[in-house]
């Protein structure tokens, strides 16, 4: 870890290198705070100027040097100056001296932390400036006094000014991917951005700071446990920042430290305003404008690691106790008003009432801050919360992968469930631990008898509705289906106990291919989230894979990208709610592997993997992914060792997820060059899906097939005349029933390729591509390509638009795009490169050690196999063939 990579800052760096070697002359200084990177920044620049036409001149200002003459400068300047000189004559004698050693070249001169600069050498920087061949370019830190000669740069306008703004979290993430030599799990990313504060400095700290054990890797994906370590070097950074401190500030900053954001008024009655003052201009904490309220953070999120872990114990005790107090007071009017007494109070050891801890463990689940709500329930449960606190500890340790302590913690409460209300409460919260949990499938049998045991009509809809989605994930879809329809008949159903079997209803629609239904119904739930989230927080989960389920086979990616970057998605990773977390990576993989973005979606798959790690509600689903990402990419090993592990984490409870992952085995059977043994299990699935009734998955699967060659081949039974519909009469006929724009395209699709048609081939090409479906239209338009190339008529045309769609692919090698290319030797292949770029036969010839006249032959065949007439077309071609536009001798 000595060395960073350079990532990110593109647009800076290229700014600084136009600034030193663009033609008006006029430089760049960047200015920010410490750590951000503007040395390096400046390092990269220069490394980008041509030695031959610029003399670099690189200069490192250091307070070592700040009182010496010329110190700054030492490096550029001879040791020996002569005697006798003005200060004016000292000067047009060092700008001699680098005139000198420019030898006629441009003069760039960098200047790093020039801040630092003694007088002497600000006022050479700045007549440098001045000079028609030379250019200025600088790096400044923020809050320092400058030279004014380094001043009146700008405001002469020799130079701009510009200030670095810390890291974005995109760049953050790649910076982390380069030292750790692997992706890095988004939720982590995050963290150690938002801790760092996009300071490349900081966050080098962060992570050289973390033992064994706190950077994990699983599944190739970097996973931060969130530990902090506050290393001395790091802790030595934050000190000099924060500097010396007064009794008022140090108690401004430890009360923002325990309470951001607190408002300014409550922040007011703690201490005097004038030490919020001077905290502020000392730029120790930062006021801002939240709605009507006026709120204060720190400055920096680890000036707050460092103050609460420096403050005694007894004092953060105290001054936690004093923040309830204060809030208390003036009451909990904010919505997280609640949860934070509940924090202070149960941190500062006066948390003395279950009903509070109770009450903010709820709403922490509600927001989906799983490891919050379990501190706090547990200490309600402590704090003889009973039964209400031992459900909700039960039900959240479910939710962060420790069922058997869930089940435990249930039946230890087991008769105090006997009371009416309790009882369905507890019957459906062990159920689920129990059946996803622990994967026990007799639990739905036990579910059905529990809830004959119930007097009242509400409870045991509450127990039916859980019933019927359980039975839905073990295919018992008929039974799901009845009992989900009878608890949103029954007018006693509550809230909660509806929108879930609603949920259910709309998952089985999407499957069915009723994707119209299904969208009306996920809305019916989306409308009354306010009503049961309260209730049931982990509904959502429902939600999310019927509604994920209904996109994805509907081909709608626009939509996945909604419901990616909607609050859910924040607030599930944010808080630790692994198998949202998961459930929507699985969503965004799916989106970038149909768009061509294969590297985006093995990234993403990984993500998945390692985060449901230690669940397996949706681990096969992840592993499936990951092995259809592998699979797009060409990678038939990672492929076959994804899909193994999808098999061995796939949940027998999780049964209505097969469609996904036997789909995905057709496409690691293809991937490893078995085109048969795909065709025939794809075949077998499609007829699996028909018989279930599952028309949604089932289109998707023939146009796997067709995909495969296969438009023509037979499906389904056989028919009264002994004959059995085509892949392509199948989905000519789904498309009548599967609901949305898909099915239609993928049915004219399938014809196109059985009538042998090029031109509908094209035409529906342009169409997946509407739809952002990149790699369908990419091997539709290599379909049609090969097509014309057997005619000679129109192909190179076609291979343009093959081109420019893979040129917005990642990698992608699929069975489609290569029955798509011709059956060129590898001799031809390189002949073709080079006449692509231009080299004559006889250049070709020589390179490759053969006559001028088997080269030509050999041009002739590449022309008769690609369809084209000559050089002119060939470059265009050959783009769209990945991996051979290239030169054949890299």
């Amino acid at each position: 870890m000595s060395r960073w990579e350079f990532v990110g800052r593109r647009d800076e760096l290229n700014r600084l290198l136009a600034a030193a070697t663009g033609v008006d002359g006029r430089g760049l200084f960047y200015s920010g705070s410490a750590g951000l990177g503007k040395s390096r920044l400046l390092r990269e620049a220069l490394a980008g100027v041509p030695t031959d036409g610029y003399a670099v001149c690189t200069v490192s200002a250091s307070a070592t040097t700040a009182a010496l003459p010329f110190g700054g400068l030492v490096q550029l300047l001879p040791a020996e100056q002569p005697q006798g000189l003005s200060p004016a004559g000292v000067l047009r004698w060092a700008v001699g001296q680098l005139q000198q050693q420019a030898a006629g070249r441009h003069i760039v001169l960098a200047v790093d932390d020039a801040h630092l600069l003694d007088p002497p050498s600000a006022a050479l920087v700045h007549l440098i400036g001045r000079l028609a061949n030379a250019t200025v370019i600088g790096t400044l830190r923020d809050g320092e006094q400058l030279p004014l000669p380094i001043r009146a740069l700008w405001t002469d306008g020799l130079v701009d000014h510009l200030e670095l703004t810390p890291l974005g979290l995109a760049d953050t993430t790649d910076l982390l991917a380069a030292i750790l030599k692997g992706p890095v799990d988004p939720c982590s990313a995050d963290r150690l951005w938002r801790l760092s504060g996009g300071n490349a400095l900081l966050l080098r700290e962060l992570v050289m700071a973390a033992p064994p054990g706190e950077l994990t890797r699983t599944y190739g994906m970097w996973r931060w446990t969130g530990e902090l370590t506050l290393a001395p070097t790091l802790t030595e950074l934050i000190d000099t920042r924060i500097g010396q401190l007064t009794p008022g500030v140090r108690a401004v900053l430890e009360l923002v430290a325990f309470g951001e954001p607190l408002g300014l008024h409550l922040l007011g009655q703690a201490v005097e305003p004038a030490d919020v003052e001077t905290a502020e201009e000392r730029g120790l904490i930062a006021v801002e404008r939240n709605d009507r309220r006026t709120d204060v953070r720190l400055a920096h999120p680890l000036y707050g690691e460092v103050m609460r872990r420096r403050c005694p114990v007894s004092r953060n005790r105290r001054l936690q106790a004093r923040l309830a107090e204060l809030v208390e007071a003036v009451g909990t009017r904010r919505r997280d008003d609640l949860l934070r007494v509940a924090v202070w109070r149960l941190d500062s050891g006066t948390a003395q009432d279950p009903a509070l801890l109770l009450g903010a463990a709820a709403q922490a689940f509600t927001r989906y801050d799983v490891p919050l709500a379990t501190r706090l329930a547990r200490a309600a449960l402590d704090a003889d919360g009973g039964f209400d606190a031992a459900e909700l500890l039960a039900t959240l340790l479910m939710f962060a992968d420790r069922p058997e302590e869930a089940i435990v913690m249930l039946d230890a409460v087991a008769d105090d469930a006997a009371e009416s209300g309790r009882r369905s409460r507890w019957v459906t919260v062990r159920g689920m631990v129990s059946y996803w949990g622990l994967s026990q499938e007799s639990t739905v049998d036990d579910m059905a008898a529990r809830a004959g045991e119930l007097p009242d009509a509400s409870d045991r809809t509450r127990v039916n509705a859980f019933e019927a989605i359980m039975r839905l994930h073990r295919l018992d879809t008929g039974p799901a289906v009845r009992l989900a329809r009878a608890v949103l008949d029954r007018p006693a159903a509550g809230v909660a106990a509806r929108e879930l079997a609603r949920c259910t209803l709309a998952h089985l629609q999407a499957a069915q291919g009723q994707l119209t239904l299904s969208g009306a119904a996920i809305h019916q739930v989306q409308t009354e989230a306010a009503r049961w989230r309260g209730d049931m927080p982990y509904l959502q989960l429902a939600l999310e894979l019927a509604r994920g389920t209904r996109l994805a086979l509907a081909g709608d990616l626009a939509g996945i990208d909604a419901i990616v970057a909607d609050e859910f998605a924040d607030l599930a990773e944010a808080g630790d709610f692994r198998l949202g977390t998961g459930y929507l990576a699985i969503l965004q993989a799916y989106a970038a592997r149909l768009r061509g973005q294969s590297g985006m979606a093995l990234k993403t798959s990984l993500g998945a993997c390692a985060v449901l790690a230690t669940s397996r509600v949706y681990a096969g689903l992840a592993h499936a992914e990951r092995a259809q990402a592998a699979a797009l990419r060409g990678d038939a090993a990672h492929a076959a060792e994804a899909m193994a592990e999808a098999d061995r984490t796939h949940a027998s409870g999780m049964a209505v997820l097969y469609p996904w992952l036997e789909q995905a085995r057709g496409a690691v059977l293809a991937a490893a060059g078995d085109l048969g043994g795909a065709a025939k299990h794809l075949a077998a699935l499609a007829d699996r899906l028909r018989d279930d009734g599952f028309a949604g998955h089932e289109v998707l699967v023939l146009h796997d097939l067709v995909r495969l060659g296969q438009a023509t081949a037979p499906v389904g039974p056989t028919c009264r005349d002994g004959s059995r519909r085509t892949v392509a009469q199948r989905l000519a006929e789904l498309s009548e029933r599967v609901d949305g724009p898909l099915p239609p395209l993928l049915a004219r699709c399938a014809r196109a390729v059985a009538d042998n048609s090029a031109d509908e081939l094209l035409a529906v090409a342009d169409d997946f591509a509407g739809l952002d479906l990149r790699v369908y239209a990419a091997e539709v338009t290599a379909e049609a390509t090969r097509r014309l190339r057997r005619c000679r008529s129109g192909s190179a045309a076609a291979h343009a638009r093959l081109g420019e769609l893979l040129g917005r692919c990642d990698q992608v090698d699929t069975p489609a795009l290569r029955l798509g290319q011709p059956a060129l030797s590898d001799r031809e292949w390189e002949v073709a490169r080079l006449a692509a770029q231009g080299a004559t036969s006889r250049a070709i010839a020589e390179r490759l050690f053969l006559s001028s006249r088997t080269v030509d032959n050999h041009l002739q065949h590449v022309y008769s196999k690609l369809g084209v007439t000559g050089r002119t077309e060939l470059r265009s071609v050959l783009r769209s063939y990945p991996g051979q536009e290239g030169d054949p001798a890299q």
